[in-house]
């Protein structure tokens, strides 16, 4: 990740990640109330989306474990340098490990829909997991790398931030630099408490919803931190120890999660626009034949 590709990496896949849930939950919603959809609305069609996202996301952390420790300056799955007796590119280790959670949320996935044996909630706890190593703890080491750190504590107002593997991620860097990781842990952070959330409040849309604008949030955010931190050739390299700039930064931020929001509401829109239209088009004793077809895929299912 210490160039721009390696941000724009896993800003696609959580891009993605967050539109494909915004898309899959508002159909499961628009179904839930619309029974007569048939076949679109079967447990079958439901579970094989399941096992499709699971399938997809033990794919991505396989590509993004391999691009970390494949780069031509990557570890070549090199932990130690005997040589120089040190560590071996530990920040491709850190970012590879958040790729390991991800693949074992998607795995876990796939047992859980193609399996009776792993509980249907199991899937959510281990995707709240990988959140949750994504990203770190940092209460007082993190404000100690900023210039006004001692006045923050002498008013009472440190920030504590929740996670694991960003503990050392950002020591001894530039002030924005710290600012745009700290910013994303709250995308991060949210996503996690949303997911747990989710364990005990399956189906629930509105935590369904939010979860994707969140994913959808951390996609553009990585950009944004790869266009800060790493600018691509032609374009300004930013100050990262301008006041101002963290300040524009932080204004932008609130502007990636208005269009995370949008978007969210416009993907909900246009999936419930096209549900009631199938809907509609559909006559009603075609509705009738669907409808006990349905009862029938879903007694097979059972079986």
């Amino acid at each position: 990740m210490a160039n721009f590709k390696g941000h724009a990496l896993p800003g696609t896949f959580f891009l993605i990640g967050g539109l494909w849930w915004a898309v899959k939950y508002s159909l499961y919603y628009a179904t839930r109330k619309n029974r007569n959809l048939g076949c679109l609305a079967s447990k079958a069609v439901l579970r094989r989306l399941e096992i499709f996202e699971g399938s997809v996301m033990l794919s991505f952390s396989l590509i993004g474990m391999l691009a970390e420790q494949f780069v031509p300056d990557g570890p070549q799955l090199r932990l130690y340098d005997y040589g120089s007796h040190k560590w071996d590119h530990l920040m491709n280790w850190q970012h590879a490990t958040m790729y390991l959670f991800f693949g074992l949320a998607g795995a876990t996935s796939l047992a859980v829909h193609l399996t009776d044996i792993a509980p249907q909630a199991l899937d959510r706890m281990l995707l709240g997991i990988a959140l949750f190593i994504e990203g770190r703890h940092c209460s007082y080491k993190v404000l100690s790398m900023l210039p006004n750190a001692v006045s923050a504590f002498s008013h009472g107002t440190p920030t504590i931030s929740v996670g694991f593997l960003f503990l050392y991620h950002l020591h001894g860097r530039d002030m924005l630099d710290v600012h745009v990781h700290q910013l994303l842990l709250y995308a991060t952070f949210g996503g996690a408490l949303t997911t747990f959330l989710e364990i005990f409040h399956r189906g629930n849309i509105l935590l369904e919803l939010l979860r994707a604008t969140l994913a959808t949030l951390q996609g553009t955010w990585f950009w944004q931190i790869g266009f800060v931190l790493y600018p691509p050739a032609g374009m300004a390299e930013w100050n990262l120890s301008d006041h101002n700039n963290m300040t524009f930064i932080t204004m932008c931020y609130c502007w990636h999660f208005c269009f995370s929001l949008f978007a969210i509401a416009g993907v909900y829109g246009i999936v419930s626009w096209v549900v009631r239209s199938r809907l509609k088009r559909t006559p009603t004793m075609e509705m009738g034949l669907l409808k006990t077809m349905e009862r029938e895929q879903e007694s097979e299912d059972e079986l």
